[in-house]
């Protein structure tokens, strides 16, 4: 099973990226596929399921041959190295691009979404999920408060954890993101917050711990192996308790989902035709 999908963050995600693409794939046939930044493989699965071809692509070698192994029995999936900065691919090649939390890593994100924009066909959509500047006070207290001492536009970090956690050197800004879109050609179809004040309370420091303990590539970059257990999922399998965490998700949503402060942020875009 891929205990990830015990993570309200992670599960949440998930859950985005998958309503999106199927109701995508129902207006429009999806040919080529790219999940740009696989890590290990997570997403692809059930991404292909939804394209007749399907590309994963990491700057991580490490984690490509993981995910080869992994989703090997997938016959529409291929796997290979690639910069988010310095896509490979022919221009307006992809009918869907997904890559999820990925921006936050590339250093230079208007390249990443000007990138995403030249391989996607004309029409084609995009859909990304990415750890939000805006995150709720009980998700990370301690840099909330040093943004509110510093400046409420801060990306700055008094420590490497909560919302800087997992390699986050820093945080994607909603004004920021919808100015890289706008540059880069591409239209906004949904902006949607996602985890909100329950989820970030129940997560609040120590899963950016476990996984710094655990996942072998805990800083989310291109050759990290920090993590004494390195623990990997041993296939992509939604666990039954899964539906505890589905659980914690409506209720944070039923209470939270209308405020802007969430701890990460789902988007739908399109290319201009």
């Amino acid at each position: 099973m891929n205990f990830k999908h015990l993570f309200p963050t992670f599960r949440n995600r998930y859950k985005f990226v998958k309503a999106q693409v199927a109701k995508i794939g129902k207006q429009h046939k999806i040919e080529h596929a790219l999940n740009l930044g696989t890590g290990e493989g997570d997403y692809d699965r059930m991404l292909a399921g939804f394209s007749v071809e399907m590309v994963g692509c990491d700057v991580n070698e490490e984690d490509i041959r993981y995910a080869t192994e992994l989703n090997k029995d997938v016959a529409n999936l291929r796997y290979e190295t690639n910069n988010a900065l310095a896509l490979t691919y022919p221009t307006g090649h992809f009918d869907l691009v997904v890559s999820s939390e990925v921006i936050e890593h590339v250093g230079d994100p208007a390249t990443m979404m000007r990138e995403i924009a030249r391989v996607l066909a004309p029409g084609g959509w995009a859909v990304l999920t990415f750890p939000s500047r805006e995150f709720p006070f009980s998700y990370d207290p301690i840099n909330r408060i040093w943004h509110w001492v510093r400046s409420k536009d801060s990306n700055e970090r008094i420590i490497a954890q909560g919302a800087y956690a997992f390699g986050h050197e820093y945080l994607i800004g909603s004004a920021d993101f919808k100015k890289w879109c706008a540059d880069a050609g591409l239209e906004i179809r949904t902006f949607h917050p996602l985890s909100g004040w329950l989820v970030g309370l129940l997560e609040m420091y120590w899963t950016g711990i476990a996984q710094s303990i655990f996942k072998k590539n805990s800083r989310n970059v291109t050759s990290d192996t920090k993590g004494s257990l390195k623990v990997r999922p041993a296939d992509t399998k939604e666990p039954a308790l899964a539906a505890i965490t589905d659980g914690i998700l409506w209720l944070d949503e039923f209470w939270f989902g209308s405020l802007n402060m969430s701890v990460g942020k789902g988007v739908v875009l399109r290319k201009k035709e």
